[in-house]
């Protein structure tokens, strides 16, 4: 069955490729006329989406670099490349094209170099830019990528994070074989509690450290070592002599006890140890010094053994971190991104509300303002929030904007004014001619005990309310995440093959403040699934459902509640249960995050509460499911690993279930990483709803 499943993936695939290559050639741009119908967005249209990333406004406020990523359709790869515009929409342009990846850039103090990251066949550069001149070269190449690039104030450093490997412990040596001799490999030895990572694999001996280097040429020096990681945001001394940075440098006994306990350092370039600034028991991370040198502030949170934390803006003086207060109290939302605006009188963040993602900031005496609305990140996929901002002088503020109609594009606007400008139009052309399906808000209230729980519903292009159509349930992972009024690739295919798409942020759900997250505390799955089935019911009530075509699927978290839903109604005709958990008992020992998740997700270790794991497993619940269920996975998922979706499978194939198993060779947790994967995720979830009544579509194997 996995074979011929593998086929007609395969099959279908080819199939998609071939028609819409032909389509493309027969229709040319140039050739359509203006006032044609639009038709609705297929599969291939992956490869002619772009969306924008890595803002970055220049000191003076009059320039906006940033990455714009293109999907390329022969190498089947993102395509980042750097692009720059001034603040008012003119002189957009391009300053570095070609198969190199960039990303992260960032202005030197005087706003007269761009230092920026680029990667491609396997180096790792450092690239500088001259505004003035338009010349630019590599400063520096290494084997591993440089992250969190930051200037020191004086314009003569730049800072950054790098991995250094390590010599392998080896507990054992082989003996000396044969000249010639073809032995098989050797095995591999580790005391390590991880030591594979999802989309890493295997992990190389090693960690991540703190280098400096001239921004005028020359080596870099590394500034930390020893056992610990130091992946963290950088930020400089107004003197430029000292690094504030975040880690957990205990002992490995007492990370292992608590892997998000970290602390704020300060490290200086000259030599010596980092010294430690802070001490209470929980996560200080992202340290940002203000522009005067005089406070610092950062995000964090007081350690309550919960799945979900809520990050605060931390502020103090800067030489007494302990005399700290909370400046985010009253905003009751996590946020994150923290940036100080150029005059020092505002904390800048992005936070989630409500199922949207924006732009706010807080004032020195704690005052909480939002700024700009409808974030967006990257369309190839669900439709998650995310999105990126950069803060500069006089208010002025750089975002990717987005909508559940488009992908992100650049937008700017000022603090205090109203409106912003869409400084690109990357997707002009593709939604000339494509018409994605209209998506509408929706609230109701959840049948378990009348909480209002928020939805969002993906017409067909074309709807007519006077039909039956479909219903396709899709659930978000997480749990502790959101979706919102993003654009979403994914869904909106299924809503092209007609479908009504519904898309809902249950308990458990961010963006709603931290009672509603916790409320899935040690209880999940629970009562997430009478908010998914209020939400669903509340849909129905509209009148233009078929409620003998109901269908769900979901990823990850949304893999575990569409397992759970399967063995506690037979409501759905077919469900395509992704990369998700069927026994937490295995998947906390075998995961790659054993620490965090026996300690955040559950009251004790599985061998001391064994039945708590099971009670919350859907494993519990296999001898109830009659729902014809597919399992789609990664065979390189370490999060959710495969050992997870095969048990379910097994479960059911051994119950006479109609199911299948569909495997992407070396797909780590995100399938949806490379575009034909998720092509190949969407065809397939949307192949095994055909075979059970779902919508035909005109690519079929």
């Amino acid at each position: 069955m996995t074979h011929s499943t593998t086929s007609f993936l395969q099959a279908t695939l080819n199939l998609s490729l071939n028609l819409s290559l032909n389509l493309l050639l027969f229709l040319p741009l140039g050739l359509l006329p203006l006032h044609a119908q639009k038709a609705p967005l297929e599969p291939l249209d992956a490869f002619k989406l772009t969306y924008v990333s890595d803002p970055a406004i220049s000191p003076d406020g009059q320039q906006v670099a940033f990455v714009k990523n293109s999907f390329d359709i022969m190498t089947d790869r993102r395509d980042p490349n750097l692009w720059i515009a001034s603040f008012d929409g003119s002189g957009l342009r391009a300053l570095a094209e070609g198969p190199e990846s960039d990303r992260s850039p960032v202005w030197s103090p005087d706003g007269r170099r761009l230092a920026w990251v680029s990667s491609h066949e396997g180096k790792h550069q450092l690239m500088m830019r001259w505004m003035d001149s338009g010349e630019q070269s590599a400063i520096g190449e290494f084997q591993h990528n440089p992250n969190h690039l930051s200037w020191s104030p004086d314009g003569q450093w730049l800072a950054f994070t790098r991995f250094v490997p390590e010599k392998a412990d080896k507990l054992f040596a082989m003996p000396e074989k044969p000249e010639g001799a073809k032995w098989a490999e050797a095995p591999t030895y580790t005391q390590e509690l991880v030591y594979r990572a999802d989309g890493e694999g295997e992990l190389a001996p090693g960690h991540t450290h703190i280098f400096v280097m001239p921004t005028d040429g020359g080596g870099a020096v590394q500034l930390t070592g020893g056992p610990f990681d130091h992946d963290s945001p950088l930020s400089w001394s107004k003197d430029s002599r000292h690094i504030y940075f975040s880690a957990n440098r205990r002992p490995e006994a007492e990370r292992m006890d608590n892997p998000q306990n970290s602390e704020i350092y300060r490290l200086a370039i000259d030599g010596g140890q980092p010294e430690q600034l802070t001490g209470h028991v929980g996560a200080d991370n992202q340290p940002a010094v203000s522009p005067d040198g005089k406070r610092l502030a950062w995000l964090g949170f007081d350690d309550q053994k919960k799945g979900y934390n809520q990050m605060e803006v931390y502020l103090a003086p800067i030489d007494d971190l302990n005399n700290k207060k909370t400046l985010t109290l009253s905003l009751d939302r996590s946020v994150s991104q923290l940036q100080w605006n150029p005059e020092g009188s505002h904390l800048w963040f992005q936070y989630d509300d409500g199922g949207e993602a924006k732009v706010g900031r807080v004032s020195l005496d704690g005052k909480v303002e939002e700024v700009a609305q409808n974030l967006g990140g990257n369309p190839i996929g669900r439709p998650y929030l995310g999105g990126e901002y950069a803060v500069g002088p006089g208010g002025r503020y750089a975002f990717t904007q987005g909508d559940a109609s488009r992908p992100p594009e650049l937008a700017a606007g000022q603090a205090g004014q109203k409106g912003v400008r869409q400084l690109t139009q990357f997707n002009k052309a593709l939604f000339l001619q494509k018409e994605p399906g209209k998506v509408e808000a929706f609230w109701t209230k959840s049948s378990h005990d009348g909480r209002d729980v928020q939805g969002w519903i993906i017409y067909p292009p074309g709807f007519d309310p006077a039909k039956k159509y479909p219903l396709l349930l899709e659930i978000h992972g997480g749990p502790y995440s959101a979706y919102g009024d993003v654009f979403s690739l994914e869904a909106q295919l299924y809503a092209s093959r007609g479908y009504i798409v519904v898309y809902t942020n249950p308990r458990g759900s961010t963006s709603y403040g931290e009672a509603f997250a916790d409320l899935i505390h040690h209880n999940y799955p629970g009562n997430d699934y009478d908010d998914l089935m209020s939400c669903v019911d509340a849909v129905i009530g509209k009148g233009f459902v078929d409620e003998e075509k109901l269908y769900v699927t979901g990823g990850s978290g949304g893999g575990v509640l569409t397992a759970w839903i399967v063995g506690k109604t037979d409501r759905f005709r077919a469900a395509v249960v992704a990369k998700p958990v069927i026994n937490w008992f295995s998947h906390t020992l075998t995961a790659d995050a054993p620490d965090f998740f026996t300690r955040n997700w559950f009251p004790a270790m599985p061998w001391e509460d064994p039945e708590h794991y099971y009670k919350h497993s859907p494993i519990s619940l296999v001898e109830n499911v009659t729902t014809p269920t597919m399992l789609l996975v990664g065979d390189e998922d370490y999060r959710t690993p495969l050992s997870e979706s095969e048990q379910f499978y097994r479960a059911l194939r051994l119950r006479g279930v109609e199911t299948a198993l569909v495997r992407f060779p070396d797909a780590p947790h995100g399938i949806a990483g490379r575009p034909s994967r998720m092509l190949a995720k969407v065809q397939a979830v949307m192949g095994w709803m055909e075979k059970y009544g779902g919508p035909a579509g005109s690519l079929r194997p």
